[in-house]
């Protein structure tokens, strides 16, 4: 018998014929993908914190719920029209405001996730550039 690394069969059939045929690598922290109302997530945890802010949202506690939100940390940097350095940002999974009006920036995280050196950067970043801290759920 025969094993292929998922790099091995993306490179023999394409990343697109691969996705077809249902093959896929390990989530990057073991969570399983799964969906709620046809809307897709990540995790079980972070589509958990979304039905509970939609109910939220439906009881009037918060209003403008809205997910996988962009926010441009650092711009892209091109020489003479040619690309440097690609831009940097970081996605919120959850944006929305409380009864007050203020805006909250929520993320769905383990504590695996919460010490990823690039996330803890970017959080910084959000509070430096945005005045922004982000809710860690």
């Amino acid at each position: 018998m025969v094993r292929l690394s998922l790099s091995q069969l993306t490179k023999m059939f394409g990343k697109d014929r691969c996705h077809e045929l249902g093959v896929r690598g390990r989530q990057k922290y073991g969570n399983r993908k799964c969906s709620w109302r046809g809307i897709d997530f990540p995790s079980e945890h972070e589509r958990d914190r979304y039905i509970v802010l939609w109910y939220d949202q439906r009881d009037g506690k918060i209003r403008n719920l809205r997910t996988q939100v962009r926010y441009e940390l650092i711009p892209k940097k091109t020489e003479n029209g040619k690309l440097i350095e690609r831009a940097c940002a970081y996605i919120a999974d959850f944006v929305y405001q409380d009864q007050q009006g203020n805006t909250i920036v929520e993320d769905a995280k383990s504590e695996a996730t919460r010490k990823n050196p690039t996330y803890i950067i970017k959080r910084k970043l959000m509070y430096e550039k945005y005045g922004i801290r982000i809710r860690e759920v």
